[in-house]
């Protein structure tokens, strides 16, 4: 057999099942006015409001 496939473990299979099934998850938007606000509302310290006056 000149044409050799690798036989793929249980582990593999499960693991290429996995990232397939994590990216076909929906993502947030990338760049525009999503991710602005992401970084004005960290940048701000809101995540940390017990460090405000």
């Amino acid at each position: 057999m000149t044409t050799e496939t690798p036989v793929e473990t249980p582990m593999q299979k499960a693991l290429r099942l996995k990232q397939a099934a994590l990216d076909a998850r929906p993502q947030a938007p990338r760049g525009g006015k999503f991710q602005r606000q992401q970084a004005n509302r960290i940048a701000s310290g809101d995540s940390r409001p017990w460090g405000s006056r």
